[in-house]
């Protein structure tokens, strides 16, 4: 028997996150006092200049199945495939509830029922950095689009994680000790 879907009161009071910008005036001054060849360019340019760096980022996220390695070893993001949720949550279809009167649910039949999800992980094979574990990311809204987009026409190229896998594991299982044996990195 399905639900009766209650329908959402669009003129209730909402709650907005205080959203900060990180490409503020202050770090932009600082970025031109740190690097003083790039001073005299104007700072709409330089925020449009990190804009199209992040989207050709992202860009490289959804089009690559291992994921882009962030410069400076900040760390990797890749598209994850992950099965749906054991519990009872209901993956609610909300514009053809709204539409019906009842509550349906969205069963991603493109995808077999498989979810795409974003992961950020800094837990590389090559070097650690003090403080990691307090680093997150958080994908901006174009970015959860076009992923949203992209990942149900050729979602079965993205890396499958398990329930309860830690992302560190993958790149553990990538180091071959037999080959680390010779390596020296002052001999290239």
């Amino acid at each position: 028997m399905t639900k009766k879907f209650k329908k959402p009161n669009l003129n209730a009071p909402r709650f907005r996150e205080k959203r900060l910008s990180l490409l503020n005036k202050t770090l932009l001054n600082e970025f031109k006092e740190k690097y003083p060849k790039y001073g005299g360019i104007d700072n709409e340019k330089l925020k449009n200049i990190i804009k199209l760096y992040n989207k050709n980022l992202w860009k490289g996220v959804i089009e690559y199945r291992d994921g882009v390695e962030m410069p400076d070893s900040l760390g990797y993001l890749f598209i994850g495939t992950c099965s749906p949720a054991k519990y009872n949550k209901a993956n609610i279809d909300y514009a053809s509830s709204n539409e019906h009167g009842k509550m349906l649910q969205n069963k991603n039949w493109e995808t077999d029922g498989n979810i795409g999800k974003i992961f950020y992980t800094n837990a590389s094979a090559k070097y650690k950095f003090k403080n990691r574990e307090l680093w997150k990311f958080e994908a901006c809204r174009e970015f959860k689009r076009s992923v949203a987009k992209e990942y149900p026409k050729d979602w079965t190229k993205y890396t499958v994680i398990k329930n309860k896998y830690q992302i560190a594991h993958l790149y553990q299982s990538q180091i071959d000790s037999d080959l680390l044996k010779d390596y020296n990195e002052f001999e290239m």
